[in-house]
């Protein structure tokens, strides 16, 4: 499987810089496809870290796009209508010509995300549940199925689905770490898996779990944070001032939890190196600054990525 490398689109960071700049957001991403990232990629939260809806900011990346696959990263599909939010997929990838990838997610286990689902209505528990039998419906809408029957969702009369640009519809890959819970979930049902683990070493362990198990293709797939500076305590003050903007937290206790890396493009490379050697094939890179550019990973990296699966 070849490596590609994607870019998160910064729909919380102007947010955060108080902007809201969707527009911006747009942009941004048509300026990745034209420094050659392989993706684009937005964050989705209705009320505890706002931005952009993530499906309509991909509806207008489609417009201005030609080349890049668009993803979700991710997604926190409990939230949404099943049946809406197939038909709202099926019509970005209809306008991207087969180019969605779709990353889910069922919520983090923190007060912040329990208010959101409170907000519109949903059970915070069981949400695990939930988003698998969503993308179970999606599924059967977008494969031309007449009728879903679940635990929680029954619809007899599917057949009027819209249905996407491809047979089956987009891939779904599922947000989460290296628990036992998580590696049965993608090895079982879903196209791709997608950790932010801050160590290499348990990813590979992770993701050998998961092929041991897989009957089909799945793609392994990682987000992480860089932030290039070859002054590498300059790196750190900024994710730190980042870090604690995003999530309130200093970058120790981020860093513990997510895969974070400050310092020069050689670091940063040797870094990534680790996780495709422990098996990642489609990086998601976020730019840790409140003042991205893309420029910046696409003159000092990105050629060197390009090297690492050849």
């Amino acid at each position: 499987m070849a490596l590609k490398v994607g870019l998160l689109l910064p729909s919380r960071e102007t947010a955060m810089t108080g902007t809201h700049d969707a527009p911006g957001v747009v942009r941004f991403a048509a300026e990745a496809e034209q420094a050659g990232f392989d993706s684009v990629w937005v964050g989705d939260s209705l009320l505890a870290r706002t931005r952009a809806e993530p499906l309509s900011v991909l509806a207008s990346v489609a417009a201005v796009t030609e080349r890049v696959e668009m993803g979700t990263a991710a997604l926190i599909a409990p939230l949404r209508a099943p049946l809406l939010g197939a038909a709202q997929a099926a019509t970005v990838d209809q306008l991207s010509s087969g180019r969605l990838v779709l990353g889910v997610a069922f919520g983090s286990p923190v007060p912040e995300s329990r208010k959101e689902f409170e907000a519109v209505s949903v059970p915070f528990a069981g949400r695990g549940k939930r988003l698998d039998e969503t993308v179970d419906l999606w599924r059967a809408a977008w494969g031309g199925r007449q009728s879903f029957s679940g635990d929680l969702f029954s619809i007899e009369d599917l057949g009027g689905a819209l249905p996407p640009a491809r047979r089956g519809g987009p891939p779904v890959w599922l947000a989460g770490g290296d628990s036992q819970t998580v590696v049965e979930r993608v090895a079982g049902r879903y196209d791709g898996w997608l950790p932010y683990l801050p160590d290499s070493g348990a990813y590979a362990r992770a993701w050998e779990r998961i092929s041991e198990r897989a009957s089909r293709e799945i793609t392994p797939a990682l987000y992480a944070t860089v932030n290039i500076n070859d002054d590498k305590q300059a790196a750190a003050e900024q994710l730190d001032g980042y870090m604690r903007a995003y999530y309130r937290q200093p970058l120790d206790a981020m860093s513990a939890i997510q895969a974070v890396c400050g310092g020069s493009a050689q670091e940063c490379l040797d870094w990534l190196a680790r996780y495709v050697e422990a098996g990642a094939r489609h990086l998601i890179l976020r730019i840790g600054s409140l003042d991205p550019h893309v420029e910046v990973l696409a003159e000092r990296l990105l050629p060197a990525l390009r090297s690492l699966a050849v």
